[in-house]
């Protein structure tokens, strides 16, 4: 394993959730690898979605929760450049055989990525009251 995959897989701590013998190679990537990084990102997810609803002008504060809770779904669903910086954010603490199981199950790992991002999202949605 080269420096950076050995950083990467420090840096980011240990698994969490519960992986056994029988989960599937994708549950065992989305507790290795998906919640570890999301977790350790997540102060910068907050960040960039307070800057999302400021960029877009949304008066979030004045919204229903129902209606905070749809933009937070529209942002990650519909808004392709910020769903790709979300994205990005964790696909760049991914090592390189993680890469590769990436690029060989994007849609899986998107999905799952997206899905665990936008929950995480909205249990804090209070942080982005003004």
């Amino acid at each position: 394993m080269n420096t950076r995959d050995t950083f990467l897989s420090q840096f980011r701590g240990q698994t969490i959730g519960s992986v056994t013998a029988q989960s599937t190679t994708e549950e065992s990537f989305q507790n290795e690898v998906l919640r570890p990084i999301l977790k350790l990102q997540n102060d910068l997810f907050v960040a960039s979605f307070i800057n999302y609803i400021e960029n877009n002008k949304v008066d979030f504060s004045s919204k229903t929760l129902e209606a905070k809770l749809a933009v937070i779904d529209n942002g990650i669903q519909k808004d392709v450049k910020f769903r790709n910086t979300m994205r990005g954010i964790v696909v760049g603490l991914f090592t390189t055989a993680e890469y590769d199981f990436y690029a060989k199950n994007t849609s899986d790992v998107n999905k799952r990525m997206m899905t665990m991002l936008t929950e995480r999202l909205k249990s804090q949605i209070q942080l982005f009251e003004k």
